[in-house]
């Protein structure tokens, strides 16, 4: 009943020819959080390039950006699972979007500013890139995140004639992205490769291919193993994403190339089976099909051990 009622909200805003996000986007209440395991802090956007004279910024290491989606803030408790994870794995810069005044207002809203949050975002990933090659710096995006983060890539190309290494989007927001070319969002050619994990289809996420390589764990099912509501189910992708980020867990979801999960239940999908998630191949193409568990940790091909149970303190403080 939601997703109807913003998809009817979204065609007519569309259909009034008179597009306005109610709350506009500033570059200057936007900010960058660095994240190291015993501290955070906060530069604005427009200065980006202020985290290079930080001493817990690393310019040898790569960089990650994540970026929220609806009605989520970067005090959410699993950016900080992300942060720990990316932590433990090392040679990590994490940098998480604060630009929550603007992704939590009214969906529709929310869905019209992605394209200048987005642009924002580029701008100052392109302050950063004077000293980080473009080839070390790695967004990912949930949601409505996913599609700031392919307008930033688009942003960053237009800005620096170069193109990001890697946008990876976590079930990309569906209502509002139906309507042809009013927003674009996220989609192949944003970065070197593009990735996609797909886990509520149709519905609170796109079920249409976006990237190089789209991964569907669970199959085109809209709710997941575990799931019994849409909203659990949008969060799996970002749940399946962090799993593979801690060390040893690279290959805990195993894909075949195929066209649904009954054929590849039934083993009727040919060819080598590659991972979902941090470690995917970034020459790989085509729609990827897997079987997930319903509880941590939720890779078929994963110990029995959880993620906390095998990485209690990785990744955490230790002052």
């Amino acid at each position: 009943m939601l997703f109807k009622v913003l998809n009817q909200l979204c065609s007519l805003y569309v259909g009034s020819d008179n597009i306005d996000p109610r709350i506009t986007p500033k570059l200057n209440e936007m900010y960058l959080q660095l994240r190291t395991p015993c501290s955070n802090r906060s530069v604005p956007l427009s200065e980006a390039q202020k985290l290079l004279e930080y001493p817990e910024f690393n310019a040898t290491k790569r960089v990650v950006v994540f970026i929220t989606g609806w009605m989520s803030s970067i005090q959410a408790d699993y950016i900080e699972d992300m942060a720990r994870a990316f932590h433990c794995r090392g040679n990590y810069n994490f940098l998480a979007l604060n630009a929550s005044n603007f992704v939590q207002t009214l969906y529709t809203w929310s869905a019209f500013n992605t394209d200048a949050v987005g642009a924002f975002v580029g701008k100052g990933i392109a302050k950063l890139s004077k000293k980080i090659p473009a080839k070390k710096i790695h967004l990912i995006g949930h949601s409505l995140g996913a599609h700031i983060a392919g307008k930033a890539g688009r942003h960053f190309q237009k800005l620096t004639g170069q193109t990001l290494a890697r946008i990876t989007g976590l079930d990309p927001a569906n209502p509002c992205f139906n309507e042809g070319e009013t927003l674009s969002g996220l989609h192949r050619g944003d970065a070197v490769f593009v990735d996609v994990i797909h886990s509520n289809p149709g519905v609170l996420g796109k079920s249409q291919p976006l990237g190089d390589v789209d991964f569907y764990p669970g199959g085109l099912a809209p709710i997941k193993p575990g799931c019994v509501i849409f909203s659990c189910s949008h969060s799996r992708a970002y749940e399946y994403f962090i799993e593979t980020v801690f060390p040893g867990n690279e290959r805990n979801f195993l894909a075949k190339r195929c066209n649904s999960l009954t054929s590849y239940n039934a083993g009727q999908c040919g060819g080598l089976e590659y991972p979902m998630g941090i470690a995917t191949p970034t020459y790989l193409k085509g729609d990827y099909f897997l079987a997930v568990n319903a509880r941590e940790p939720f890779g078929k091909n994963a110990t029995r051990l959880t993620v906390n149970e095998k990485h209690s303190q990785c990744g955490r403080c230790s002052k």
